[in-house]
């Protein structure tokens, strides 16, 4: 008997420490957006992206679907991890343990630093918002099963920042809300 009261007990702490805490509040998998920003406050970033699913293509009955993703980014200080949680049609379908926060938005960047890899979250944590911002808008069309299509943005950007250096500013790119490129371009 007490094998299996062990074994219970692990399993529901296992669980509860993979779980994110908002001021003492459990927000889980599955929640609704207005519950995680009642447990846990506004985000400082959000990035959001639409796409269409389309069941039925090239039959008698086609039905289309917009699917609306949502990044949110929240930083709990420098002591603390920040967190990255995706939704999808407002429905939290997953969470992302980023690196270490930061005390104020916008004041630990590293302008020499490598900016590769990092989200668009990590990087408005660190260095704020860029002074421009484009994207470049395609689709791409998956076709994981016969008549079913998920047409997709890849989420191509161009992020520029200037830092003040007086000849140069970072032209950065990101795809799918990730760094992949760092250009030095001259004013």
């Amino acid at each position: 008997m007490k094998p299996v009261l062990v074994a219970l007990l692990l399993l529901f702490a296992s669980s509860s420490a993979h779980a994110l805490r908002c001021n003492a509040r459990i927000v889980n998998e599955g929640d609704r957006d207005f519950q995680v920003r009642e447990r846990c406050g506004e985000p400082f970033w959000t990035d959001t992206w639409y796409g269409v699913d389309v069941i039925g293509r090239g039959g008698p009955f086609e039905r289309q679907r917009e699917v609306q993703w949502s990044v949110w980014y929240f930083n709990f200080g420098p002591r603390a991890l920040m967190q990255r949680l995706v939704f999808v049609d407002g429905v939290l379908r997953g969470t992302d343990t980023l690196g270490y926060g930061v005390r104020t938005i916008g004041s630990s960047c590293n302008v020499d630093g490598n900016f590769s890899g990092l989200s668009s979250g990590e990087l408005v944590a660190r260095c704020g918002e860029p002074a421009s911002r484009r994207s470049h808008g395609d689709a791409v069309v998956f076709r994981p099963g016969p008549r079913v299509e998920s047409w997709r943005d890849p989420r191509r950007e161009e992020w520029i920042y200037d830092f003040g250096d007086a000849r140069l500013l970072r032209v950065l790119q990101l795809e799918q809300g990730r760094v992949t490129s760092v250009e030095y371009v001259a004013r």
